[in-house]
């Protein structure tokens, strides 16, 4: 048998739930999950957490509005597609949007797709920084170990002069595998 479950939330311990509360009481949700958390982390929040779990195919989750489920787009999209998968709708009820309906379905559709793109944005400003970065010499990653010339000498070491690989390491203060690897 299918459920009508709310969730409800405030960020901060001052706030109070009560009105949350009422309109999902109001509307006849049976199970209401709620919670006083910051929204910024949805794996922080584990009465959010535990309404997913709890929703099964045919539920319906209700919330009063959608900045209390998720504080991005791209999260929004990413709880729409588990709702999706788990064959549960969504209603908002201050904001009038209810996935059982077409309407509903092509304004969750349009969110996705505003997601993605704010995803692009973001990965393609990140890319344009680091080709700043790195056009004006910011160095990524972590420092080489070795220098060219400890490379040079590490290979005088164990070709000529017979050290092995270990003591070769505790010499330069590296790892084994590190003097491995400057041998390719």
């Amino acid at each position: 048998m299918s459920e009508v479950v709310g969730y409800g939330r405030v960020s901060s311990q001052g706030q109070s739930l009560a009105v949350q509360d009422e309109k999902l009481t109001a509307f006849g949700c049976t199970r209401i999950y709620s919670e006083k958390k910051s929204g910024r982390q949805q794996d922080n929040r584990p009465q959010f957490q535990a309404c997913l779990e709890f929703l099964r195919e045919g539920d319906m989750l209700v919330i009063t509005r959608l900045d209390r489920m998720a504080r991005s787009v791209l999260d929004l999209a990413k709880i729409a597609d588990v709702l999706k998968r788990k064959g549960v709708t969504l209603k908002v009820l201050d904001q009038s949007i209810d996935t059982s309906t077409s309407e509903g379905k092509l304004m969750f559709s349009l969110l996705g797709a505003f997601a993605e793109f704010e995803c692009d944005i973001r990965a393609e400003r990140q890319s344009d920084g680091i080709a700043k970065a790195k056009a004006v010499g910011v160095k990524f990653g972590r420092k080489k170990a070795l220098s060219v010339e400890q490379i040079g000498r590490i290979k005088i070491l164990r070709d000529e002069e017979g050290m092995s690989v270990p003591d070769i390491a505790k010499r330069f203060g590296v790892g084994v595998a590190t003097i491995y690897r400057s041998f390719t």
